[in-house]
């Protein structure tokens, strides 16, 4: 019989954040929901579900403590897109240093998959400046390091495009791109947690599936019922946007994610994996006509 655990849960009304909440609740396990907003619609979500929603910061030291003081388990991750990659780390650290304070049995820090393969790309970076500091903290962890999201192609980004019948990406149609969706996120994160001691000081890169954009494309127009094409944007463009988001685009093209997508799903079939055809079956595709007919 699993052991049910008691996990705080750091960005728990984010995406990947709140996966992992659901997981671990679906599974029995008791969830402190850390957020800076206890008042946001995605907390009070949280906590209708089951999870105990508390309020704290991860630059703040003392609410990280506070709430780690009863939990045996605690799921770190930042956010660099939202704080920037310094930030980031200086708020990984705080936190990842809190947890031990607070003699948390468990740090499961979510990384990004080849971030400990120097790719030069600030946000794959930033992680791995973290991962190394829990990594010497002598406290029981694990890294969690997914590839891309399959939701980015559905992220507000991409929904003005993808209305308009363009699933857009700056790869070569031909170029295969791994991904995962935040549903295997989140029940691979509760797999970690109840393994425990079998994952401890290990480090995991995961992946559901591996496709090409114009793959993609393809298998979107299926679900959605009608022609999708893909589209490739120029990096000159994405860069204009973003040098951080550029640079991993073109290490995208030149080299990749390389997760052993088959051995992973041997080693964790709790995790039931989904591939892109199966996230796609599952999407509520409904969202496009709302936003054609918000523009």
């Amino acid at each position: 019989m699993t052991t049910k655990r008691s996990v705080l849960v750091t960005g728990a009304t984010g995406q990947q954040g709140g996966a992992v909440a659901r997981a671990l609740l679906s599974r029995g396990h008791s969830v402190k929901a850390l957020t800076r907003k206890p008042d946001s619609d995605a907390a009070r979500q949280l906590k209708s579900e089951g999870a105990d929603v508390v309020v704290g910061d991860l630059g703040d030291a003392t609410s990280i403590l506070r709430a780690a003081g009863d939990v045996d388990t605690m799921f770190l991750m930042g956010n660099s897109y939202e704080a920037g990659v310094e930030e980031e780390i200086r708020q990984g650290i705080i936190a990842a240093d809190a947890a031990k304070a607070a003699n948390v049995g468990h740090l499961i820090y979510s990384s990004v998959a080849d971030a400990n393969k120097k790719t030069g790309i600030p946000h794959f970076e930033s992680k791995y400046i973290i991962e190394k500091h829990v990594a010497g903290l002598a406290i029981p962890y694990t890294i969690s390091a997914p590839v891309a999201f399959m939701e980015n192609t559905v992220a507000p980004w991409s929904l003005g495009a993808l209305s308009q019948g363009s699933h857009a990406m700056a790869m070569p149609p031909k170029r295969v791109l791994q991904l995962v969706t935040l549903a295997d996120i989140g029940a691979f994160v509760a797999a970690l947690t109840e393994r425990r001691e079998q994952v401890f000081g290990m480090r995991f890169d995961i992946a559901g599936d591996e496709l090409s954009g114009e793959k993609q494309a393809e298998i979107l127009s299926k679900m959605i019922g009608r022609p999708i094409n893909y589209q490739q944007i120029p990096i000159a463009a994405m860069r204009q946007q973003s040098e951080d988001a550029a640079l991993m685009f073109e290490w995208f093209e030149r080299v990749g994610y390389d997760v052993d997508i088959a051995a992973l799903q041997r080693d964790f079939p709790e995790v039931h994996w989904h591939n892109f055809t199966d996230w796609a079956r599952g999407f509520d595709w409904s969202v496009l006509k709302r936003t054609s007919s918000a523009d």
